[in-house]
């Protein structure tokens, strides 16, 4: 059972989950031109702040999960892929992974320093 303490396991699910968000969002990019495709998102930070507002004691069941944007309008041709979107999500979700990946390697570098401590 995963305890929320565990930090380094959730920061490499987020890592994770930001890498799955990558392909989406490059998969909606490919798509842009496509009557009638709908782009999708990764839900998983959400699903997570939920999870814990309701006291959960695990994190093992969230998963990220690639929904259909509903809420986005669609061209005429049915089409709601925005290139200027999808850009926007592709660097916040850069920029998200570089912080996770800081954070996961300032915790090891801790550990490791007070394992060398006394040598």
């Amino acid at each position: 059972m995963e305890s929320v303490g565990d930090s380094s396991k959730l920061l490499m699910r987020l890592m994770s989950a930001s890498s799955l968000r990558a392909r989406v969002l490059s998969d909606n990019i490919a798509n842009q031109n496509v009557p009638g495709y709908k782009r999708q998102v990764v839900r998983f930070e959400e699903l997570l702040a939920q999870q814990l507002s309701h006291g959960a004691r695990s994190l093992d069941g969230v998963e990220p999960k690639v929904v259909t944007d509903t809420l986005t309008p669609s061209s005429p041709d049915g089409n709601n892929v925005s290139l200027e979107l999808e850009n926007n999500a592709m660097r916040e979700n850069w920029m998200l992974y570089q912080t996770y990946a800081a954070i996961l390697q300032s915790k090891n570098d801790m550990v490791r320093a007070a394992i060398t401590e006394g040598r």
